[in-house]
Parts: C-alpha cells; structure tokens; sequence
C-alpha cells in the first residue's frame, strides 16, 4: 500500500515585515522568480525519493505566498503537479495576506487547484492593525475574504490574534463577532509571544499590552463565543466548523510523515527529521549548482525511540482528544501513567488536565499555560523516568 504525505513549501517573501513575527521571510523580492525556479529543482530532486508515496495535504506558507507575482505563484504549484503524486482529494492551503490578492489571483489559484485559503486578518480594528504593524485595514481584509468566496472557494480559514497592543477585552469582542459574521469554515486564534530578535522585543517596555489575567479571560472568553457559534476547539489554537479542521496541520499534531522544501523548511520522513538553512541566496546557489544540493541542509538526523515519545507528548496533548493511553502504550511499550504519573496527578488536581475514559487531556486553563505545562513534562529527569526513556533507545 502507498504511503500518504504532506508538502510544505515555505514562500519567504513578504511586501512588508510585521514587528512580531519571527518566521523567516524578507521584503526584498529581487529573488523571487530564482528562488521559485530553485524550488522547483528541489522538488525535482524529491521525485524520485517519493515516487511510490500520495500526498493527501499540501501546505504554501511563509512569508506571503500571494505576494509572489501571479505567474510565479502558478508556475510553482504546476511545478508540484509535475513532480509529485497528488490524491484528487487532497487539502491545497495556501496563505493569503490582505493587499496581496485580488479576485483575478484568486481565481487563478482556484482553477491550478488550491482549495483553501488561509487569510491573515488578525483583528478587525485598525488601530490594532497599525500596532502590529499590518499593511491593511479590516475593511480591505473583507474585499479578500469576498473575493475568494467570489472565486469559488468554500473552505477558508481566518487568523486572529489577542493581547495585541492596546487591545481590551471589548475590542477583541468586536473582532471576533466580525469574523464569525463572515462565517469562515476555520478560525485561528493565536496569542500574540515577544519574540528574540523581533523589532517587539527590541521595544518591549514600550508596549501596552494587556496583563496575564485579561489576556486568559481575552482566550477563555473567545473560545466560548466561538464554540457558541459552531466552532470546535479541536487545537489550542484552532477552531472549526464540523469536518473542516486543517488536515496538513493535523499531520503536525498527529505526528505523521511530511515533506517540506524551500529556504527554513523542515521535514519529518522515514523516522528523520531534516530541514534547510534559512539564507535565499544560499538555498539558490546550491539548487542552481548540480552536486552542491547537500550544501543546504542545516539539520539531518535520526529520531531516537525516546524522543518520539517525547514529540507525541508534546504534539498530541495540543488536541482536544489528548492522549488515549492505550494507544500510547501500544505505540510505546510503556504505560503512560507510569512515565508521568506525578505529572497528571498535579495537573489533574489543579483542573489544567482532565482523564476523560483512557485518555487524559488539557483543559482550557491548561491550555492557556500549555507551554510551562508541557515543557516540565517533557524534562527527562533521570531519576523519574531516564532510565525507562533511555531504555527505548537501545
């Protein structure tokens, strides 16, 4: 039987660079019809490697993939179809910013095969939207969501962020009854992070943003009013009307197979994990110079025993569903509870986990603190559970 996959192909371009994000694009896209020629040569490289897989989810991400001239955009997507299996029925995503589509490009990617859309709004008021540094208003995040509706897609999903600077608990109230007005078939709901390195961190003490306690009531607040209007909160982060979750994304959280191609991408196949540095000019030469290809790779190596257990952890318990501890001990060989038993019993009592039947999951204050959550769990102490860990590796 073949095996299925996702693609990821990383567009690192973008028209403008908002001040918190940390994701690797530039603004400069002098290169941007290289590089795309360069990622079609490193799918071709692929090819052979995947010959006898399906790719059941495709993922363009960035970076702005629509802000690549339209042809470029086409030519990449024609160059997957060209060089990989791809299931009829396949999930195509592509990332969308406002200002960087109209309905012609939308189209365009409508009938080369993208059936859903991902549009950055991240809030409906535009003071908010200037404090972010975005280079649209709300109204222009309409015209794109109405254009892709005009151009025939029917399954989009709308990013929204909280505890943005200046942001209230009203405001982000109006947002969210905005966008759900709209009635997307996906909402993503992303707490705004200072990122190292992001002209955010460089001004932090200057930013007004909300304290802890509104910024949990802001997320305790918004998956209420979103699951009161059809949206399941299947993902910390994300919402969706029934059948309509992100599959590619699914495949993250699932902890299956993908591939990823392009400048910073990262792959996940075979047991390893590789990915490509994050220099365009870097990733171009090497595509353009047959033989150097190696030269780009940044990580490769083998997954151990342990630390996919480690992964699934960490990935699965961002599902709603969480960890079924059967399913973990058929996977692992180890019983759950015994690897993380002093763990769940402080997190259950304090109502940040939950055991429903055989699975043990996050409860929504869980959720809001997941990363503390699941960083002290995943911090393999030797004398709680190393030595079993350690066992899976030989």
């Amino acid at each position: 039987m073949n095996k299925t996959l996702g693609l990821y192909l990383h567009i690192p371009f973008c028209r403008s660079k908002c001040a918190y994000c940390d994701f690797y694009s530039v603004i400069d896209d002098s290169l941007s019809e290289r590089y795309a020629d360069a990622l079609i040569l490193h799918m071709e490289d692929y090819s052979n490697a995947v010959k006898n897989h399906y790719f059941d989810t495709l993922y363009m991400g960035g970076g702005t993939p629509t802000s690549l001239k339209k042809k470029t955009l086409l030519d990449i997507i024609d160059g997957i179809y060209s060089n990989f299996n791809v299931l009829q029925t396949a999930e195509f995503t592509v990332e969308c910013n406002p200002a960087t589509a109209d309905r012609a490009l939308l189209s365009a990617l409508y009938k080369a095969g993208v059936n859903r859309l991902s549009i950055g709004v991240q809030s409906a008021c535009d003071n908010e939207l200037r404090n972010l540094t975005r280079i649209h208003t709300f109204d222009e995040a309409v015209e794109t969501y109405q254009a892709a509706r005009k151009a025939k897609f029917d399954n989009i999903s709308i990013d929204l962020m909280y505890g943005i600077p200046e942001q209230t608990e009203r405001s982000l109230a109006l947002s969210l009854q905005s966008i759900v007005e709209l009635d997307p078939e996906h909402i993503s709901l992303y707490g705004l992070k200072i990122e190292p390195n992001t002209p955010f961190a460089d001004n932090a003490d200057r930013l007004l943003l909300p304290d802890e306690d509104t910024e949990y009531r802001m997320y305790e607040t918004a998956v209420q009013y979103l699951e009161l209007h059809g949206y399941r909160h299947y993902e910390i982060s994300n919402f969706a009307k029934p059948g309509r979750e992100c599959a590619h994304n699914l495949r993250y959280w699932m902890c299956e197979e993908y591939l990823g191609l392009g400048a910073s991408a990262h792959s996940y196949s075979g047991g390893r994990r590789f990915s490509f540095k994050r220099d365009i000019a870097s990733y171009i030469d090497a595509l353009e110079n047959v033989g150097s290809e190696t030269e780009i790779i940044d990580e490769d190596y083998d997954v151990l025993p342990s630390e996919r257990l480690g992964e699934y952890v960490m990935l699965r318990l961002r599902l709603a569903e969480g960890i079924d501890t059967v399913e973990f001990e058929r996977r692992f060989g180890i019983q759950f509870e015994r690897l993380f038993g002093k763990y769940l019993d402080v997190y259950t009592e304090n109502g940040f986990m939950q055991k429903r039947g055989n699975s043990y999951s996050l409860t929504l204050k869980g959720m809001y603190v997941s990363n503390y959550i699941l960083s002290t769990m995943l911090d393999f102490d030797e004398k709680a559970y190393g030595a079993i860990a350690t066992g899976l590796d030989k």
